[in-house]
């Protein structure tokens, strides 16, 4: 009877050992704890390192004195069972701490690949990169309404296109070819000069008797031509026929100017000659788009009433001003060439035979003798041609880069501005 009252006690003693494990874990230090009911329990050191594995050891051995039954924990079901629970506790939130962070970047990735492009927070990269791509789409969706619709465009006005194309092809290879003979000077031939008159007057005539009906010709004289209705399109397509028309005419006044013989001209004359006619086809073409759009900008529908009309002549008044101010810094370089022109550069003299001896009696430009020598006022002495020809590209000297000129008048070697002016 006393040992059943002893094993119920026994077991009510582990029982509280369970709930009170954090208690007793620092008195297992010492060796062991001693129960009021007489139960006897040895807590050695090693056990708070064993694995969780582990089972506790009781053994019962009898008391010589009273007969009684003392039950010795080796094994201790209190610490080693508290400190199983805690590691298994401690490994099971382990493991679910590593499939979680197994788990993580797998919804980062999934988070990262169903993100947008950027941040809509940061505003305009992402927001203008959507725009791109939108228009990028659409334009590859409506790519063969595009095609088609170019087609249309292309069969409409496929005469002016052609007329386009060989006005410009015409301006390239009559400007090259007089460039060409104004570099050669006296080697220049007078029978490609001659052929570049007729094929530039041919051209001209040929196009204005195509288009016959709509006097385009009197574009040149700043008259209005007979286009009806004048649209925009035909105000564009009038002044582009016109534009070009007149560089053909300033054109072929550049080859006369290449015929004339050298004994008449000098090279220097004729290089500015070749500039003033520049600077007077400039002017005409700044100035024969004039009467097209003011007539366009006044020119109103019946449904616009007195306020179109007004609206019409105050825009028509400020391309007038505008025009003016263009055409007034114009002038004043025209002002220029014609004074460069009529009295000479002064970019040097004559050089004398003393002064040619000195230089050793070969320009340094190409590298022979002395043509119609120039001293220039640095005194470097140069051919009138190898120095007329370094003028038209620079304004300094070749040697010592002194300052001759006041600025580098291009238009001496022959060429014509592509500029084309529609305003």
């Amino acid at each position: 009877m006393k040992l059943r009252v002893q094993n119920d006690r026994n077991s009510r003693g582990k029982v509280n050992l369970r709930e009170s494990c954090t208690v007793m874990q620092p008195s297992s230090v010492d060796g062991g704890v001693q129960t009021g009911s007489g139960l006897s329990l040895t807590l050695q050191p090693e056990l708070l390192t064993r694995t969780p594995g582990t089972s506790a050891a009781a053994t019962a051995t009898p008391d010589k004195s009273g007969g009684e039954v003392h039950v010795s924990m080796t094994g201790g079901e209190s610490g080693g069972g508290a400190s199983s629970r805690r590691s298994r506790a401690h490994s099971h939130s382990h493991s679910h701490s590593h499939r979680h962070d197994q788990g993580a970047p797998r919804s980062t990735s999934e988070h990262e690949l169903d993100a947008p492009d950027s941040d809509p927070d940061s505003g305009e990269p992402s927001s203008s990169l959507s725009d791109l791509r939108c228009l990028f789409r659409w334009i590859q969706r409506s790519l063969p309404f595009l095609v088609i619709l170019c087609a249309k465009l292309v069969v409409q006005h496929v005469l002016g296109l052609a007329v386009g194309v060989g006005l410009f092809t015409t301006f390239l290879y009559v400007n090259k070819n007089i460039q060409i003979q104004a570099f050669l000077q006296d080697r220049h031939s007078k029978l490609q000069c001659a052929w570049l008159i007729v094929f530039l007057s041919s051209s001209t005539l040929l196009l204005y008797y195509t288009f016959l009906p709509e006097k385009l010709y009197q574009c040149l004289i700043l008259l209005n031509p007979a286009i009806h209705p004048l649209g925009f399109w035909e105000v564009l397509w009038a002044v582009g026929i016109t534009n070009f028309i007149i560089k053909f005419i300033f054109m072929g006044i550049k080859c006369l100017i290449l015929l004339l013989p050298s004994s008449l001209v000098t090279h220097s004359t004729q290089a500015r000659g070749l500039m003033l006619s520049e600077e007077l086809g400039q002017v005409h073409q700044a100035v024969a788009p004039v009467p097209l759009w003011f007539r366009y900008l006044v020119t109103v529908q019946e449904t616009d009433g007195p306020a179109g009309l007004t609206l019409g002549i105050l825009l028509a008044l400020v391309y007038l001003i505008l025009k003016l101010l263009g055409l007034y810094s114009q002038w004043t370089s025209v002002l220029k060439t014609v004074r460069i022109f009529v009295a000479g550069e002064g970019t040097g003299t004559p050089a004398t035979r003393s002064q040619c001896s000195d230089a050793g009696n070969a320009c340094p430009i190409c590298q022979g003798e002395f043509r119609s020598p120039q001293a220039l006022l640095c005194q470097h002495i140069f051919c009138a041609e190898c120095i007329t020809l370094w003028f038209n590209r620079e304004k300094s000297c070749p040697l010592c880069r002194t300052v001759i000129t006041e600025k580098v008048y291009k238009w001496r070697d022959g060429a014509t501005s592509p500029h084309l002016q529609i305003y």
